[in-house]
């Protein structure tokens, strides 16, 4: 039996595998028969710093030998400084609060406990492409139909709407709105970026509603466009801020950042989770923050020319991203492209149907991404041997 029969016999909900990936380094992967990729995906924008960062790696190993788990009857010192720490990050005012969890999709669950408690069985406007997760609450949320339907009815009551479009936002809000929720980045739709004065007349407007903003950065948080949070560049402070992947560099950690009168929204009781602020999760994150910090500068400038360099390869019809989150129009379907890339030794995903996405680690190099730019020239030339790449 091979290893994807096995897999086919016990689980089945992503499909079957690309590869069997069995060791990592630095922006590197290794499968079973020793091939060896460049890492361009990133866990899906997860993996910051690579794969076995010595600082990741050594943090981890050293709380897991100090204090592993807790329940949340306690606290521990990771879990009390990288909530100062995030909460120093967000330059957030006093009185703003986190909430540790284990992913994105919970931070988002989370999020949408507030905004319901901040006004009871209150709409939620969201953004059509919009991506916020796959658990019910935040599926809520999601606009993809092949996602959402064949689970509706979906609880709450949300509505959307088309990103860019100012008078479709004021159109739907009113006073029964209880937030709006936003990615500064869709990924999921191709990497497309909100334009700034849509979000600043987003916060104005739910401002003068009476609604919570919401800003999911679960993708585009911990530095990944060159800013630790993305919406900071647009110069708005939201009510909630979502954080996940990146944060702790591929061990599963999440956090909500609640600013002003939203971070007194849940009480004792109301909200839980078992696993969120665990020590070790939260020692991956410190370190995370501390390697990530200096290299924000690097992240944006590397991106800057990647996209450059990617919009003169034919074939491209359009690059779209900031810092290392890009999205690559191609004139043809892209899902070939993505298989012919990973024969070459590279991974990337075909976000959409013509669209690939690239989240690599922060640690990928400017002839590393060169050698990206030329497989992916032959490949759309026309060239579909197998291009050579280190064992």
């Amino acid at each position: 039996m091979t290893w994807q029969d096995d897999y086919a016999a016990n689980l089945f909900v992503f499909g079957t595998p690309l590869r069997l990936l069995v060791r990592g380094e630095g922006p590197w992967v290794w499968d079973e028969a020793g091939n060896r990729y460049l890492d361009l995906l990133g866990g899906i924008a997860v993996n910051v710093l690579g794969h076995a960062h010595p600082a990741v790696v050594a943090a981890v190993t050293r709380q897991a030998a100090t204090l592993g788990h807790i329940s949340n009857f306690f606290t521990s010192p990771p879990q009390l400084e990288l909530a100062r720490r995030l909460l120093e990050l967000a330059d957030a005012p006093s009185g703003a609060r986190v909430f540790l969890v284990n992913s994105g999709t919970e931070a988002n669950e989370a999020a949408i406990k507030m905004v319901l408690r901040h006004r009871p069985r209150g709409r939620i406007i969201a953004l059509e492409d919009s991506f916020h997760g796959r658990t019910l609450g935040s599926l809520s949320l999601t606009a993809k139909a092949a996602y959402r339907e064949p689970f509706e009815p979906l609880p709450g009551n949300v509505t959307f709407v088309p990103p860019g479009d100012v008078a479709a936002l004021e159109a739907a809000l009113g006073d029964d709105v209880a937030a709006v929720f936003i990615e500064i980045i869709q990924g999921e739709a191709g990497v497309k970026a909100l334009d700034h004065d849509y979000v600043r007349a987003v916060r104005e407007l739910t401002r003068a509603h009476g609604a919570l903003l919401v800003v999911d950065e679960v993708q585009t948080g911990a530095g990944r466009t060159g800013r630790w949070l993305a919406h900071t560049a647009t110069g708005i402070t939201p009510d909630v801020v979502t954080m996940a992947k990146g944060l702790g560099g591929g061990f599963p950690i999440g956090a909500v950042i609640a600013y002003g009168p939203a971070a007194d929204l849940l009480t004792p009781g109301q909200h839980g989770t078992t696993f969120g602020g665990n020590p070790v999760a939260a020692a991956a994150a410190l370190a995370v923050i501390d390697e990530v910090l200096p290299m924000l500068d690097d992240v944006a400038a590397l991106g800057e020319w990647w996209r450059e360099e990617l919009a003169k390869v034919p074939g491209v019809v359009a690059v779209r991203g900031l810092g290392l989150l890009i999205g690559i129009e191609l004139d043809r379907p892209s899902a070939p492209v993505q298989l012919q890339l990973l024969e070459a030794g590279f991974i990337t995903n075909n976000v959409n149907a013509t669209t690939l996405r690239l989240a690599p680690p922060f640690i990928v190099t400017r002839d590393q991404a060169k050698s990206f730019n030329q497989a992916l020239a032959g490949i759309l030339a026309g060239q579909h041997g197998e291009i050579p790449h280190e064992q």
